[in-house]
């Protein structure tokens, strides 16, 4: 079985240790999700275990062969190439095969009259047979129409952020490494393909290390969870629910540890307080020791999560009327006549597709945008703060507790108590040491923490937040969630997170594109489960490829290829026949966790078989029928 390895490593950054001493091994079927605050050194390990930029000491330790595949969150990939040239980038023969294949079919395509593309296609298709490539190419398409992939001949130059993202995806997947480190995988895909790639890690052969806000999705793929916190890396068995556990558990523990540490800093402080004569020269051992003791308190660090509760001015029965609003840019409608009144209170969740037009609703809102038809009216008693995608300018030079005290020094909380600054900051996760820090020594998603801070630090009556989850950890995200809960205003939000929708919205607007909004009362998730069916029946709304066209010479089986045939019929069979059995064994097994679970695996694994044999007869099939 093959291990990774890692020994002692640390990284710093500046004045900063990002880690320090830290060590792991990762093993074959691992799945560990890694978690910690902005700026704790997430991408940095990542990036230390997968090469890009080497830890300043420690060491790693692997096989010659062991491999590594990294999806960072802004894959680097060849503005010139194709997109399926870019997925089949690898090093491996059959890549190379498949490559070659797919650029003779389109050559062939567009030249179907062309002797020496038809000879190049022929050439290429015999490649395939002699490669045995058929199989592997089929289940290459299969991973690339569950992820929605854009059409495989177009430039790379010519895909969105988020396109761009799911062809990085693609092609980690596709080489299989022995490692896959997948940092934020679930950003800009849609709901269907995150509960398919669920069900790919879990049977993955490999190992798997993920970073991801989507907590759901942490719960669902990981059996391990890496929590980087002020340097230390703590190792909780389990998933996200078994994390969350254990990490109470913890600072519990670490808590009483604290108060004994409390206990006897003030019995050794009563103690040197007496008067010097009383103490003789044999005590200076134990001066030493209450020296050393009076150093380290307050230093325990809990990155755990604190209420925050501001208060608010009160709003009025009007708070935001939408009256028959149109929105249309050129042939693209956002909205059509639609109409809605907000009140004082509402959780508003917003999702839908990419490009359907949420974060354009809300810039509505803002006043940012004007409509093409209707109106949008606010209550005289609402103070609006908008969280959009992209944060405001930050003086970079300014010290983090001065860029909030130009908008308060202290703000009233809910109950009239004076909150000053800087116990906001440390509710917000910024710890004491770094209030003085200068603003471009944060991380980018500490940054993005300290622009939200600084909108509630406004005291806002409405809040707008577009998509929140994409640059803010799960520690702040939980923070944010708390404070939503005690929140007396109202929340319009635009999230793809089914876990933040769950948690801090009621009412749901689904955006469907062309004007479409539909609306559901509920949770997310239960919307996602009601609708489960529909999705699984539903054609993707992409091209995978163009048709393929006729060789120039009849294609003929080979002969391992009729061999194949002669038997594929039937293994269909018995893979149908044990996937119809298995439903009624979960049910023998009642509450006997264990057997379920392995029953479920065997499953996800059956399934999987026959949708790669279902393919392959169909290819068989066509050369069969002639």
């Amino acid at each position: 079985m093959k291990q990774f390895r890692v020994e002692n490593l640390k990284s710093i950054y500046g004045e900063k240790v990002l880690f320090n001493d830290i060590s792991f091994l990762i093993t074959a079927g691992d799945r560990i999700g890694l978690i910690g605050v902005n700026g704790s050194g997430k991408t940095s390990l990542l990036n230390a275990i997968a090469g890009v930029n080497p830890a300043d000491s420690g060491q790693i330790i692997t096989q010659n062969d062991y491999t590594i595949g990294y999806l960072t969150q802004s894959p680097a990939l060849d503005d010139n190439a194709r997109v399926m040239d870019a997925i089949l980038s690898g090093d491996q023969p059959i890549f190379r095969t498949i490559r070659q294949y797919e650029h003779a079919l389109q050559i062939f395509g567009e030249n179907p009259t062309d002797q020496k593309a038809a000879q190049q296609f022929e050439a290429a298709q015999n490649a395939m047979d002699r490669d045995d490539a058929w199989t592997t190419e089929a289940h290459i398409k299969a991973i690339l129409t569950q992820l929605h992939m854009p059409e495989l001949h177009r430039q790379i130059s010519e895909l969105s952020g988020g396109q761009r993202k799911r062809v990085g995806l693609a092609q980690v997947l596709i080489e299989a490494p022995d490692l896959l480190i997948l940092d934020e995988p679930t950003n800009h895909l849609d709901f269907d393909s995150i509960a398919w790639l669920e069900k790919f890690l879990a049977n993955y052969k490999g190992a798997v290390l993920v970073v991801t806000h989507d907590r759901y999705f942490l719960d669902a793929v990981t059996t391990r969870i890496f929590e980087l916190s002020f340097g230390e890396l703590y190792e909780y068995k389990g998933n996200y629910q078994d994390y969350m556990a254990g990490k109470a558990e913890r600072i519990a523990q670490s808590k009483v540890a604290e108060h004994k540490q409390q206990q006897l800093y003030k019995q050794e402080l009563a103690w040197m307080r007496k008067s010097a004569r009383a103490r003789t020269t044999k005590q200076t051992a134990r001066e030493n020791a209450f020296a050393e003791l009076e150093s380290q308190m307050g230093t325990l660090k809990l990155d755990e999560d604190v209420a925050v509760t501001l208060g608010q001015q009160r709003l009025g029965k009007k708070v935001i009327v939408i009256d028959h609003a149109t929105i249309q840019f050129a042939d693209q409608k956002i909205l059509d006549d639609f109409s809605l009144r907000i009140a004082a209170g509402d959780r508003i969740g917003i999702t839908g597709e990419n490009g359907a037009g949420k974060s354009t609703f809300l810039n509505a809102i803002a006043g940012q945008l004007p409509l093409t038809s209707g109106a949008i009216e606010l209550g005289e008693t609402v103070k609006m703060a908008y969280y959009t995608q992209v944060t405001e300018p930050i003086p970079e030079d300014k010290r983090v507790i001065a860029y909030l005290s130009d908008v308060a020094s202290s703000v009233t909380d809910k109950d009239g108590n004076q909150v000053s600054v800087s116990e906001l900051l440390e509710q917000f996760l910024f710890p004491p040491f770094m209030h003085g820090t200068l603003i471009r020594k944060l991380s980018g998603g500490e940054k993005r923490r300290l622009y939200l801070l600084k909108l509630l630090l406004e005291q806002p009556n409405v809040l707008l937040l577009d998509e929140p989850t994409n640059d803010l950890d799960i520690s702040t995200l939980t923070v944010l969630e708390d404070f939503l809960s005690g929140f007396a205003g109202t929340v319009i939000t635009v999230s793809h997170d089914r876990y933040f929708l769950d948690k801090v919205a009621n009412q749901l607007y689904m955006f469907q594109g062309s004007g479409v909004v539909e609306r559901y009362d509920g949770l997310f998730s239960e919307y996602l489960a009601q609708h489960a069916d529909e999705k699984a029946t539903a054609t993707p709304k992409i091209t995978l490829d163009k048709p393929k066209p006729v060789a120039p010479v009849k294609k003929k089986l080979t002969y391992h290829e009729k061999k194949e045939w002669e038997t594929i019929e039937d293994e269909i069979t018995v893979l149908e026949t044990r996937l119809q059995a298995i439903p009624d064994e979960m049910a023998q097994f009642g509450t006997d966790y264990i057997k379920l679970g392995e029953l479920q695996k065997e499953q996800d694994q059956l399934e999987a078989t026959l949708e790669e044999k279902m393919l392959r007869w169909e290819y068989l099939s066509d050369i069969v029928a002639g």
